[in-house]
Formats: structure tokens, C-alpha cells, sequence
């Protein structure tokens, strides 16, 4: 039994993939490859040990930054709920500026690798740092403008534009007293039975 109703073929209905994300699978199989033929060149021309003490330095250095910059976060956090609490305006972002940077840095320290390594400190510069959220950030509102122009033009958009365009009339009833207590007083006729 049909209904007439067509089902989309499996092409049609999945969305089109980013190219970001197509080529990501990819880019971390060579990024991973790298990094192993990178680790053994250095073990090569080194030690295996040298290599060794290497990965347990940027672990131990990859934790202690992760550890003073969630430190901080909190303390800004903190800092911020009290100002909140006593009635003042909370003060810019001075303490929390680079946290999730540094923190991302960080992990990049931790992860085994030299390229790793050498992007997580090169996170951890405060130039850097402050050249990244500046760009990250503009980027971020191009992408909303693009999207939505104004968040008051999407709200109107989403009031105006229905997906099946049907309007359905309705009455908001509050009832402010609780159920039992309601007078019949009103401009409703009583319900007879």
C-alpha cells in the first residue's frame, strides 16, 4: 500500500560534506605518520632513550600548564561570581584571556610527538595567543553575520516562515489562582450538564 508520498534516494537526503571535513580523516593519517617517522629520525640520530625523555617531559610540562590554566579559569570564574554577587559590574577579561589556548596547548604537549610539542609551545606564546583569539574571534562574527545578519531578523524569520506556511489560531488561557479557588464570575457561562 502506498500513500504517494516519495522516499528521497540516499543521495539526496544526506547533506553535503565540508571539504574541511572530508579531507580530516586524511590530514590526521599524515599528521600521525609524520609524527612516528619524525620520532623514530630523532631516535636514530639520538637514542631511543633521548626520545623517551622527551615524550615524559612534555607530558609532565603538558600537565602542569593544563593545571595552571584551568587554576586561572577558576579564579576568574570565581573573581567574576563574586563581583556578580555584590551588585558591581564584573571588570573585562583580563585574567581569562588565553585560557583556552593555553589549555589547548597543553594538551598538544602531552600528546606524543614532536610537531605536537613544538605547536603546543608555540600556543603557550603570549603574542601568539593574542594573534589567535583576535582572528578566531573575527572569524566567529563573520560567520554569524553571514548566517543570520541580526539575531532580530532571525527571530522574525522564524515567526514569519513556517515549514508547512499554516497558521494555527489559538487563546492563551493564564489561570493565576490555583484550581480550586476560581470564581465563575467571570464573562464564561457556566457549563450545564
Amino acid at each position: 500500500m502506498t500513500t504517494g508520498a516519495s522516499i528521497p534516494s540516499s543521495s539526496a537526503a544526506r547533506p553535503r560534506r565540508s571539504r574541511l571535513l572530508r579531507f580530516l580523516p586524511l590530514g590526521m593519517v599524515a599528521w600521525l605518520v609524520l609524527e612516528i617517522w619524525l620520532l623514530t629520525v630523532v631516535a636514530g640520530a639520538a637514542s631511543g632513550f633521548a626520545v623517551f625523555l622527551l615524550l615524559v617531559a612534555g607530558l609532565v610540562l603538558g600537565s602542569v600548564v593544563i593545571k595552571r590554566a584551568g587554576r586561572r579559569a577558576f579564579r576568574a570564574l570565581s573573581e567574576t561570581l563574586q563581583q556578580q554577587q555584590s551588585g558591581a559590574l564584573p571588570q573585562g577579561r583580563t585574567n581569562s584571556e588565553g585560557n583556552g589556548l593555553m589549555m589547548l596547548g597543553g594538551l598538544l604537549l602531552m600528546l606524543p610527538g614532536l610537531i605536537s610539542d613544538a605547536l603546543g609551545l608555540l600556543l603557550l606564546v603570549p603574542p601568539v595567543q593574542k594573534a589567535l583569539s583576535r582572528y578566531a574571534e573575527r572569524t566567529f562574527e563573520r560567520k554569524v553575520r553571514e548566517a543570520t545578519g541580526s539575531f532580530g531578523e532571525a527571530f522574525q524569520q522564524a515567526r514569519i516562515h513556517r515549514p508547512d506556511g499554516k497558521v494555527v489560531q489559538g487563546e492563551v488561557v493564564r489561570e493565576d489562582a490555583p484550581r480550586g479557588q476560581q470564581d465563575d464570575t467571570g464573562s464564561r457561562p457556566p457549563l450545564t450538564g
